[in-house]
């Protein structure tokens, strides 16, 4: 697909604001639900591992939709993708919102996964189009700066809303949000594009869908057992690495996805098209960000657990603790931009992953009485680290590639980027569940050898509250030891960092393209 636009003009900011906006609202109802799921699984009376599927059916509708944008993106208009990612998205928060049974909440969340699983793919190939390499770093940064302030904002909103209202009122204070950007969109949106004749490959979508899906959904149900403090054997269904469905899902992923890299190779006009990783940049910056995206969960994972399961501190206070952090980020993204212009990715990643592993460590020495204030700065300094490496990198990458395949590099970050997310996950819940079985058989010995050498028999009042003891400190042992293994994550990330050199647009090789499937996008905004 070429893609032409007038650099010495001005940039579709129209477009671009609809866009923008369109994707704020997605990032702001994914935060929303976190927060609540107690509450649904409450109100629905659904147990933890049934209501973990309103975020891993997310995550696999996502996984699956992902790799296909980049041919939705070449064969139809910007207004056409975003009005009807905007009418799925709109269409899931309807339903869900009016849900009384999980199975049509479920249902509602997997509508709006379809419809956010094109928005940010389709405005993160706008933005590449619209901007000149030498300005492109400061326009990622405002586009950081509005999508970041959704976290900023969502755990704090979701737990005042939860507070004084049903959890469904989550889903009526984005649709009418959502309503008017449909009708901005419609409006506004008034690019055009020639016919194109591609057609897509449905082999590739299948096995696109088997492979990515599948991996996903076994780390995904690996990482969703036990953080309730509950070590016990792993049975069918229940997730675990030693669960058929966990490993069987994995090896089924892999095997499909192998084939479908082979099949792309293959072609002239793949689905998603593997050529990206010949550019060392744009190879060099996937990787790290997939190990970003990994460490990053540390902190979005364990932290709340620590915070709520062994401080007891309430949701509300949980999200209030994570707001400062997300502000900064989101308050440095513009800042970072115009560095990354200036300086390029490299300074910024070194400093940023630097200060992201040295947070990072620092959370390995957690206590049972840490105080809140040193949490919240300790994690606003680890975001402030943060913000200097995820849209530095991902930018630097794509910089590189021909404008040809700026929709199959956005399509693969994006996929890559779940992935990573739910790898991550898995191995840092079962490291943290390990560490905690361990440490409370070890505690439990040493405290039964403690009270065979008791003068008086101990009250029934007094074993339960050495148990409950015991696996408070196991599981803090247990967080204390993710946060180790997540160092190492964050330490190769910055290993990789000082092989990052300011990327320049490659020419493009001019593969053939099957007759027909030329096109010219414009893009006009108002």
């Amino acid at each position: 697909m070429d893609q032409t636009i007038n650099k010495s003009g001005r940039p579709p900011y129209g477009i671009i604001a609809v866009l923008m906006v369109g994707a704020f609202i997605a990032f702001l109802n994914n935060t929303l639900l976190n927060i609540a799921l107690p509450s649904i699984m409450k109100d629905l009376d659904v147990e933890a591992s049934t209501v973990q599927w309103l975020t891993t059916g997310f995550m696999l509708v996502n996984g699956i939709l992902i790799p296909s944008t980049a041919y939705l993106i070449q064969k139809y208009s910007v207004r056409r993708l975003f009005l009807s990612a905007m009418l799925l998205f709109l269409a899931g928060t309807i339903l869900a919102g009016t849900a009384h049974v999980f199975p049509i909440l479920l249902g509602g969340r997997m509508l709006q996964a379809s419809g956010s699983a094109i928005l940010m793919p389709l405005l993160m190939n706008v933005m590449l189009v619209s901007f000149p390499v030498e300005k492109r770093g400061t326009a990622m940064g405002v586009f950081g700066l509005i999508l970041m302030s959704a976290p900023a904002i969502g755990p704090t909103l979701s737990g005042w809303i939860i507070e004084h209202y049903d959890w469904r009122m989550l889903f009526h204070f984005i649709t009418p949000i959502a309503v008017v950007v449909v009708l901005i969109g419609f409006f506004l949106l008034k690019d055009k594009k020639e016919k194109m004749n591609m057609r897509i490959d449905l082999i590739s979508l299948a096995l696109s869908s088997l492979g990515f899906g599948g991996i996903l959904y076994g780390f995904s149900s690996a990482g969703k057992r036990n953080t309730s403090g509950d070590t016990g054997g792993s049975t069918w269904g229940q997730g675990g690495w030693d669960d058929p469905i966990v490993y069987g899902s994995i090896i089924i992923g892999v095997v499909c996805l192998i084939v479908f890299i082979l099949r792309q190779l293959k072609q002239e006009s793949p689905l998603l098209n593997f050529r990206v990783y010949k550019y060392p940049m744009f190879a060099l910056s996937s990787a790290i960000a997939m190990v970003v995206n990994m460490a990053l969960f540390s902190g979005m994972i364990l932290l709340p657990i620590y915070v709520q399961t062994i401080r007891g501190i309430s949701p509300m206070d949980a999200g209030l603790m994570l707001l400062p952090g997300a502000i900064l980020m989101s308050i440095m993204s513009p800042i970072t931009g115009k560095l990354f212009d200036k300086f390029g990715g490299r300074i910024l990643a070194l400093t940023g992953l630097t200060i992201l592993t040295v947070t990072t460590f620092m959370f390995t020495k957690l206590e049972l009485h840490t105080s809140y204030t040193h949490l919240i700065i300790l994690y606003s300094v680890r975001m402030f680290g943060m913000s200097m490496v995820m849209m530095p990198v991902s930018t630097n990458g794509l910089n590189q590639l021909p404008a040809r395949l700026y929709p199959h590099g956005t399509a693969m970050n994006n996929t890559l980027n779940q992935v990573a997310g739910a790898i991550g996950t898995a191995l840092l819940v079962t490291v943290m569940t390990n560490r905690t079985t361990s440490k409370a058989e070890e505690l439990g010995a040493a405290a039964q050898a403690t009270l065979k050498n008791a003068a008086q028999a101990p009250t029934p009042e007094v074993i339960s509250q050495m148990k409950q003891e015991i696996m408070m400190k196991a599981m803090l042992d247990g967080i204390n030891y993710s946060f180790v293994f997540a160092t190492a994550i964050s330490a190769v990330a910055l290993v990789l960092a000082f092989f990052i050199k300011r990327a320049k647009q490659a020419e493009d090789p001019g593969e053939t393209k099957p007759a027909g499937t030329k096109a010219t996008t414009k893009l006009a905004g108002n």
